[in-house]
């Protein structure tokens, strides 16, 4: 099981060797019997696990999976979310209308000039209200919800086929934490929607805009757009972390020195940079559907079936309907998905939430396998009685953040 591990000269420390550099153990005849009377001395392994457990705490990290972590996680979501897409409120503003009505604007230019002639400066920030609340709730429960949604399915999976198919794992969690995050957002989503596609707004603000869904429509009105959320939020969030792993990786695989050799300034960057690229995908993957959550929460008719609302709106825009609004998209989701990985990277960077390391059984050795967050690994492993055999460390170039 994932447990933060101590610094970098306490594992040298427990990793000693136990044979003197000068010899080998062809050379070493008569080895020294040492009394054994702990189990500890029998595993090294376990010997390391619990004096990193121990050291780690005493360093002050934060411990992996632990309550604090979660806490940290669901803190660092809320803090990555809701601020990133509450400073897009302008392009999602455009866009929004946009997907309603596609002649509504020629451009983003000229549409703010429209709204501030219209409606005031104002305007162009219409419903920033619900969307702060919204994303941040969102935030909170997806990253929160990954990391746990990861720790059972890894437990579930066994901790061998968990690093095998860390990917398939990590989809997963990301699918997991998406469908509960996206029960609290689509509240305010729907606010947000009425309020940035009637003109002028339907609502004040989100508790006038509560107030006036429900009355007309009672609670489910605030849910009809939830199966298109889904639809769009799923594979957002799953390509989201996926395809940024990969450009991380891509990314350190093109400069010259290895990750660890680079301050954090540019790992910082260089994580804005791979999650702005990981955010153009993923306004690519879920763009139709979020073109459907526009149309349905504006144009959806009270007791109306939700297939009956969607055959009738795709026959209205056809397939190429389904794309309107993707530059603006483009550009407003590479920034937020950016600004959201630079700011949650920074966020475990200041709590010590950095430092981890992982167990895999592979068939007769035990590997233990140490990362951390700068690209660093030291691997070790025993035989099955718990010898020490072998021991390296090599420079990963793209870390193992999940």
């Amino acid at each position: 099981m994932p447990l933060v591990l101590s610094p970098t000269a306490i594992l040298r420390d427990v990793y000693a060797p136990r044979i003197p550099s000068n010899t080998t153990p062809a050379d070493d005849k008569t080895p020294t019997v040492r009394p054994q009377s702990r189990v500890e001395d029998y595993y090294p392994a376990r010997n390391v696990v619990e004096d990193a457990k121990i050291k780690g705490r005493r360093s002050g990290t934060i411990e992996l999976y632990s309550l604090q972590y979660y806490a940290a996680c669901t803190l660092g979501g809320l803090l990555a979310c809701g601020p990133t897409h509450t400073s897009v409120t302008p392009l999602d503003l455009i866009k929004c209308r946009r997907q309603v009505d596609p002649k509504l604007y020629r451009g983003n230019f000229e549409a703010w000039r429209k709204i501030v002639r219209a409606e005031g400066v104002r305007g162009v920030y219409t419903g920033w209200g619900p969307t702060f609340i919204g994303y941040s709730l969102q935030g909170a429960f997806k990253y929160g919800g990954y990391e746990y949604f990861k720790h059972l399915y890894s437990d579930l999976a066994g901790e061998d086929r968990a690093y095998r198919y860390k990917t398939g794992l990590y989809l997963a969690a990301s699918a997991s934490a998406e469908f509960i995050a996206d029960l609290a957002l689509c509240p305010f989503e729907a606010v947000k929607v009425r309020m940035q596609t009637t003109m002028p707004p339907f609502a004040k603000g989100s508790l006038d805009g509560f107030s006036k869904i429900v009355a007309a429509e009672g609670t489910a009105g605030l849910y009809k757009g939830l199966g298109p959320l889904w639809a769009r939020q799923i594979p957002y969030t799953m390509m989201k972390f996926a395809s940024f792993e990969t450009i991380v990786e891509m990314i350190y695989g093109y400069l010259p020195r290895q990750k660890s050799d680079y301050g954090k300034f540019v790992q910082t960057n260089v994580s804005f940079v791979a999650g702005y690229l990981a955010g153009i995908l993923c306004a690519i993957v879920s763009h139709p559907a979020d073109v459907m959550v526009s149309k349905l929460n504006a144009s959806r008719k009270p007791g109306e079936a939700l297939s009956a609302v969607v055959g009738r709106i795709y026959r209205d825009i056809g397939f190429v309907g389904l794309w309107n609004g993707l530059p603006v998209r483009i550009v407003m989701l590479g920034t937020l998905t950016g600004l959201q990985w630079l700011i949650y990277d920074s966020w475990k960077i200041y709590n010590n939430v950095s430092l981890f390391f992982s167990l895999s059984i592979d068939r007769d050795q035990l590997m233990l396998e140490l990362a951390s967050d700068d690209g660093r690994r030291i691997v070790g492993s025993t035989s099955e009685d718990g010898m020490m055999i072998d021991f390296w460390r090599s420079e990963g170039k793209g870390g193992t953040r999940p």
